[in-house]
């Protein structure tokens, strides 16, 4: 084989084809970069000014109020375009220095939020400036920024990921650091400072708005997190902002993905596919995956620890008695639920399929939150009373389960209350090892579990596997027969399949499409001493090489593969969607600051509804916050959404389980919603559940 010379190399890279085929901008890229989201209609105004919305109040908890006494009581405030200046107001053209930081994971769209603030500031004064801080809240605390500029803006128009100015996940928690931020906001002259992020971010902008309220320095939120779950109402269950944003990117992202396993498994015939989805609190990207896909089966959290087992209650009211485990599923019984539509499919030829559950799935399972609560406390306590840290100190499994013998060792002995009792400690080392390794992993900055270093579905999975081969030894589990491709065999093999076919199945003869093996035949000896009993073949007799076939054929081969979808939906390019809301998202940013706000959520209204009915949106963050316990204690937080069972979008989802677990002949149910595009009539203009929603709303 004659090698290359450097020269012709060299040469042939000039190429403008080789160029073109090897440059990192495309025809795609290129042309997401110069699409231009629609504009809310206040927005398309040369002015905008604030009405307050008085049809719309919050129960205010005492904490918030003696914390966060400047900007609790903030009124929701929808932005309305004009021709002219407010009257009396600050001057709406005036040059203002605006700092904007990411915080948290990634989300598609943050790019259009920066893009959306830097364009209104611009168009109203050429002079204003925005700083982008870099690598999250750490840029902030560390002065370190960068200027924002049209260039840098259009380079990154459109497209996903935080790359522009990056993010990162520390908190502006203490006097310190908050001492650190206002310095620094005064540095730069700032007059606003923009927060993108989640819960625990909108959180931080809440206190860092009072903090900075005497400084003069407002601060707005920015709703961020693909897990959907910032969705705020007021007291009445008014909706003021229906979704975070980022959310229908990852889950179409998610979607798009799940559905070519879809395609897969119904190709080989042979899988079946596990999809753990992101939501460690909130199940939201779960329940739209399955309205998106149609997967086999879709596990939502909620309607888990939602779940009440009439039959138990019933049982122990006979007796007289309370069940409290009738309340909430348990590991075992999700298990179970799983393990009948295994069964099911594959009665009817099909041992494949695909499962959808959230990450936090087991948070929503009663006995397993009792462990978590309780060795987050363990683990705080000490974090808090020794010099050193929980899992420095026990690096080892079997250095931390040593530890929790001894604390329960010592509750016996002391006959004193303890976090952690013998009790726990004996259902806790019933638990597999990588299980309890995962419930005693390092939690996060926050004190949270960290749910994606937890194989939930293997733990779930691990739970499937066991009891699918309990009934196959019970030959409950069974793959069936179809019956034309039984009488080909029998004929094939020179035997008479109404001979046979009695003594091998249990609904022969009849009219199923598919036939089942007889529960008794679970291995190669039971199905001789049937066949012989039915006076198929005698005792001396081999078992026929056809009828030994089509006996294999039945026996289940329970093959899985395990997928996690996250950071790949994090990173996507955004939808349409996300690109418009975003976008309008960063010009209701630069209304809020040029009309003198602090302490709001930048929000758009009506998400639900078409785009001509979005309405941009100031919403106060301090009303939202409750107690909630991070890191053993109790704090002021913003509170999460979870998905609602009543909802129309879950009816709609729950009413059609059945039919797409497909348990019966004839073709799967699989959607595919195709690849994600930023516009064109095959993109989905809104997540399916706000469709839905929607939908029973309007009648």
């Amino acid at each position: 084989m004659s090698e290359a010379h450097p020269a012709d190399t060299d040469r042939f890279l000039e190429h403008p084809e080789v160029k073109k085929a090897t440059s990192d901008k495309n025809t795609v890229l290129n042309e997401r970069l110069q699409f231009v989201p629609p504009l809310c209609e206040v927005f398309t105004t040369p002015y905008t000014r604030l009405e307050t919305e008085p049809g719309y109040g919050f129960k205010i908890h005492p904490s918030a109020r003696e914390k966060l006494p400047d900007i609790i009581d903030n009124p929701v405030q929808r932005i309305v375009g004009g021709t002219s200046p407010e009257p009396g107001a600050k001057p709406y053209d005036r040059q203002l220095n605006v700092g904007i930081v990411f915080s948290g994971g990634p989300a598609p769209g943050g790019h259009n939020v920066i893009a959306g603030v830097f364009d209104a500031m611009s168009e109203a004064n050429a002079d204003s400036r925005l700083f982008g801080f870099l690598w999250g809240p750490d840029g902030v605390l560390e002065n370190n920024y960068t200027a924002i500029t049209r260039e840098k803006v259009n380079e990154f128009r459109n497209l996903g990921g935080f790359t522009m100015i990056g993010t990162g996940r520390t908190k502006i928690d203490t006097p310190a650091k908050m001492a650190r931020a206002r310095e620094n906001c005064r540095q730069l002259n700032l007059d606003a400072l923009v927060i993108v992020g989640g819960d625990d971010s909108n959180t931080n902008a809440a206190f860092l708005a009072q903090e900075l309220y005497n400084d003069g320095i407002q601060i707005i939120g920015v709703p961020k997190t693909i897990d959907g779950d910032i969705q705020v109402r007021d007291k009445n269950s008014n909706l003021l902002c229906a979704m975070s944003f980022g959310f229908h990117t990852a889950a179409r992202a998610f979607s798009h993905n799940i559905s070519n396993l879809c395609a897969d498994c119904s190709s080989d015939v042979k899988y079946w596919h596990i999809c753990k989805v992101m939501g460690r609190v909130a199940s939201h990207l779960a329940l739209e995956v399955g309205l998106q896909v149609h997967p086999n089966i879709t596990l939502i959290g909620e309607e888990v620890a939602d779940f009440v087992d009439t039959e138990r209650i019933r049982k122990a009211e006979e007796q007289g008695t309370t069940d409290y485990t009738a309340y909430g599923m348990t590991l075992r019984h999700v298990s179970r639920l799983i393990c009948d539509g295994i069964v099911r499919r594959a009665a009817v030829g099909k041992n494949y399929g695909v499962i959808v559950m959230p990450e936090g799935l087991l948070e929503f399972i009663n006995e397993i939150q009792v462990f978590i609560i309780k060795l987050n406390t363990i683990i705080a306590d000490y974090n808090q009373t020794h010099d050193t840290d929980f899992h420095s100190e026990f690096p080892t499994l079997d250095d931390k389960l040593d530890y929790l013998r001894r604390m329960a060792r010592m509750a016996r002995e002391n006959n004193t209350f303890s976090v952690w009792n013998t009790r726990d400690d004996d259902l806790f080392n019933v638990l597999p090892p990588f299980f309890q390794e995962g419930l005693l992993t390092e939690r996060d900055s926050h004190g949270n579990f960290q749910f994606s270093q937890v194989e939930t579905d293997k733990v779930i999975m691990g739970l499937v596997r066991d009891y699918l081969e309990i009934l196959a030894e019970r030959g409950v589990y069974k793959v069936g027969i179809e019956r034309g491709w039984y009488r080909r065999t029998m004929e094939k093999g020179g035997l008479d399949p109404e001979t046979y076919g009695p003594a091998l199945f249990r609904n022969y003869p009849g009219e199923d499409r598919f036939l089942m093996v007889r529960e008794a035949v679970v291995s190669m000896k039971t199905l001789k001493q049937t066949l012989a009993k039915a006076g198929a073949i005698t005792d001396d007799q081999e078992i026929p090489g056809a009828v030994e076939k089509i006996y294999k054929a039945s026996v289940p081969k329970f093959k899985t593969q395990n997928h996690f979808y996250g950071y790949d939906g994090r990173g996507n390019d955004p939808t349409w969607f996300d690109c418009t809301y975003t976008y309008n998202l960063g010009r209701t940013v630069f209304s809020l600051v040029a009309n003198g706000c602090t302490g709001q959520m930048a929000a758009i209204k009506n998400l639900e509804g078409t785009f001509d009915n979005w309405e941009p949106l100031g919403i106060p963050i301090a009303p939202l916050m409750h107690l909630e316990e991070r890191q053993g204690k109790l704090s002021l937080v913003l509170e999460k959404s979870l998905v609602d069972i009543e909802s129309p979008a879950f009816r709609v989802f729950s009413a059609m389980r059945d039919k797409w677990l497909a348990d019966k002949p004839g073709a799967d149910c699989y959607r595919r919603p195709g690849p994600i595009r930023y516009s064109g009539e095959s993109e989905d203009a809104r997540p399916i559940t706000l469709i839905l929603n929607e939908l029973a709303r309007s009648g």
